[in-house]
């Protein structure tokens, strides 16, 4: 009998540590239910996917391409994170009207704001094409042409595959290209801003917290979706509807505590599970360390402004937050890394996979790949560093050069397909980079730009760098690019583009803002992208068969594919971590730790006087739990870019929190999974109501909501 105890202890903590993984929703039947319910689940798997009756799918739409959201009310109102509605937040705002600060609230449906090209697109249902795609290509040995006879059979599979007129056909691969499946989809295109915390709430700790526990963020925003008489998609109009929702998400009020299931869903962008020693050596040694460079000193300078001038601080607040979200992302993935030894830890599986591969007699299949890997990662290694530099230099922070390379790609535009489709990019560019100089300003880019125009001459790989950038002095270089180009003012922009093809190019190239960028694109279009991406198809090409041998050679193990920005169920507890030595964190935060950490006039830790008053009375309604406000929780839900704003549902399919982070010791979760130290981080439902409720006022929203208590129903 004990020794029947003890084999079945061991069997539960193999379940409970068997959490990471990013699963398709339609496939969970089997082992994935089988550890959701062993975990805690009430729920079956045809409760969170079905395309016969609604399902939990039903109220998880992709939000605008980049978060996840989930409608919570049956008049489509839609909840998801504060930074993933903080653009327009900020397109709102105005140093008269500053709903960053502030916040906005809609009392009434006529108050709520629109949001011109916000989407969100909802799964209809899901379906293997694998065999569809992959037709034609067995006999093909070149890898371009395989690729093409692909992208060709996804193409006339979209167009074929049956839907209706406002749906569309997605085509995704998995498990590099071992598995295809279709998504039918449905966009909706009126989307209003229906409610948002001020920043000091939705955004407290900023920067200095984005990443770590304790967290104390109530990072949540208010949308609503609209739809024709029909209840189908429709662009804009004062006749649209709210959207009637075939699932909307019950809310509970009971709150969390130490190992309730959760299950997170939503649309994690991208990771890298199964990559070899070697690709993960080359990103914590070489890509990594470079990429947080180039941003810690663009953020320096950004910040150094922002403090000093508010209208600078409203400008540049998305964009300073977009640059730091990743470049702290990095140090923590490449820690995170380092202390794991996920190196070492890969280097051990692929001994395993060697002695798989003889066992199996698969040694001219498979017998070469773990060196083929090797060879190919040394030989792209300074083509990668150099992409990264051009990458991060000239497109992503430096605003100027940005700018330039759109202008850059304009006479590309001439040189390839001529005259009509140069107009054609010409009147979009100068339409489109309206709303780009509205938030520009030439003092901060131009620090910006010294900074990193003096790393890229001294640090990216000598061999790929434009003759120009040669002994250059940064500081020099700046005062003469942003005293003399037309690029630092959208006036300037709109004179360099006036006239005709001859006139606009004979402009651009005389400008001396656009001749660095093109001599600079020039270097990196001729001798780093062609030999990168010859190099890197061999490498996918490698990806795809190892992932073959994996799942041929293991076929019992808990292998899900990577994500690609498609839903995804993933499930654990409620769960504290150990990070270090003597350090042990417990799963939930409270209000009291906002006011531990309130630093009055300080942007990232100040606290609204109203949230102070309301702290100091304890008047937290239904919301509170003896006496205190829960903020946020912690869960070992395997989660990624993308998952910001996806739901947290317990274990009866209600609404419990809302994802919008990791844990610093633990982003490196997109290439390794760590169970002991991988956690996301999400706020407390409770608080996000007690925030729209006594804080905003706002009880029309909440009188849209179900409210329920799932513990206290017996069951």
């Amino acid at each position: 009998m004990k020794h029947l105890k003890l084999l079945l202890l061991l069997f539960v903590v193999q379940l409970q540590a068997q959490q990471g993984g990013m699963w398709i929703p339609s496939l969970l039947q089997g082992m994935n239910e089988k550890e959701m319910k062993n975990l805690g689940m009430k729920m079956t798997a045809a409760d969170i996917y079905s395309v016969n009756k609604s399902s939990l799918k039903d109220a998880v739409p992709h939000f605008n391409g980049g978060c996840t959201s989930e409608v919570i009310s049956p008049k489509g109102l839609l909840l998801t994170n504060h930074h993933c509605g903080f653009d327009a937040i900020q397109n709102h705002s105005s140093v008269e009207h500053d709903y960053l600060t502030n916040g906005f609230w809609a009392y009434k449906m006529e108050e709520e704001l629109p949001n011109e090209g916000m989407v969100v697109t909802f799964i209809v249902k899901i379906e293997d094409v694998t065999t569809k795609v992959l037709e034609g290509t067995a006999n093909l040995t070149s890898e371009a042409e395989k690729q093409k006879k692909i992208q060709d059979n996804i193409t006339a599979l979209s167009a074929s595959l049956p839907k209706e007129s406002w749906q569309e056909n997605k085509i995704r691969t998995f498990y590099e290209g071992n598995q295809y499946m279709l998504f039918l989809t449905e966009t909706f295109k009126d989307i209003r801003l229906v409610g948002a915390p001020p920043s000091a709430i939705g955004k407290f700790g900023s920067d200095t917290d984005n990443w770590v526990w304790p967290r104390h963020t109530g990072d949540f925003s208010l949308f609503r979706i609209y739809a024709d008489k029909n209840n189908r998609p429709a662009n804009y109009s004062k006749d649209n509807v709210p959207y009637t929702p075939k699932h909307f998400l019950p809310v509970s009020l009971d709150g969390v505590k130490e190992d309730d299931f959760t299950l997170v869903f939503g649309y994690p962008g991208k990771t890298n599970e199964y990559l070899p020693a070697v690709a993960i050596a080359q990103i914590v040694n070489e890509l990594n360390p470079a990429k947080i460079e180039i941003r810690d000193h663009a953020l320096k300078v950004a910040d150094g402004f922002m403090r000093k001038d508010n209208a600078i601080k409203i400008q540049y607040a998305s964009k300073y937050a977009s640059i730091a979200n990743y470049w702290k992302k990095w140090i923590g993935e490449t820690q995170g890394l380092k202390k794991s030894d996920a190196v070492a830890i890969k280097r051990k599986q692929e001994i395993a996979f060697r002695e798989k591969v003889v066992k199996a007699g698969k040694q001219l299949e498979y017998g070469n790949l773990l060196s083929d890997f090797e060879k190919n990662y040394n030989e792209i290694a300074p083509y990668a560093l150099a992409r990264d530099y051009f990458s991060e230099v000239a497109l992503r922070n430096t605003e100027l050069l940005s700018v330039g390379y759109k202008l850059y790609q304009l006479e590309q535009v001439y040189n390839t397909k001529g005259e009509q489709a140069f107009t054609d990019r010409k009147n979009n560019l100068v339409t489109g980079l309206g709303d780009f100089y509205k938030d520009f300003n030439p003092n901060v880019d131009k620090k910006v730009f010294e900074q990193l125009i003096d790393l890229y001459a001294t640090k990216a790989p000598k061999e790929f760098l434009p003759s120009n950038l040669s002994n250059i002095n940064a500081a020099d270089l700046a005062t003469e690019i942003y005293g003399q180009s037309k690029f630092v003012a959208y006036d300037g922009l709109k004179a360099l583009l006036s006239g005709d093809s001859k006139t606009v190019l004979a402009n651009l190239n005389s400008d001396k803002g656009f001749l660095l960028i093109k001599n600079m694109a020039d270097k990196y279009l001729k001798d780093v992208a062609p030999k990168y991406d010859e190099i890197n198809l061999r490498i996918t090409a490698l990806q795809r068969t190892y992932m073959k041998a994996q799942l041929e050679l293991n076929k019992d193990a808990r292998i899900f594919p990577d994500a690609n920005s498609t839903l995804r169920v993933t499930y654990g507890k409620v769960k504290g971590y150990a990070p270090k030595d003597a350090t042990l964190y417990t799963p939930v935060t409270y209000l009291d730790g906002v006011m531990e950490k309130y630093i009055p006039g300080d942007y990232e830790f100040d606290v609204p006087a109203k949230l102070i008053d309301l702290y100091k009375k304890k008047d937290y309604g239904q919301y509170g739990e003896n006496g205190k406000m829960p903020v946020c929780f912690i869960g070992t839900n395997h989660t990624t870019g993308g998952n910001s704003g996806s739901p947290a549902i317990d274990a009866n399919g209600n609404l419990i929190g809302l994802n919008f982070d990791r844990v610093w010791e633990g982003t490196m979760s997109d290439i390794y999974y760590d169970p002991s130290i991988c956690r996301n981080v999400m706020v407390d439902i409770r608080y996000v109501l007690f925030i729209i409720d006594k804080y905003a006022g706002a009880n029309n929203l909440i009188e849209e909501l179900k409210l329920v208590h799932p513990k206290k129903v017996k069951r």
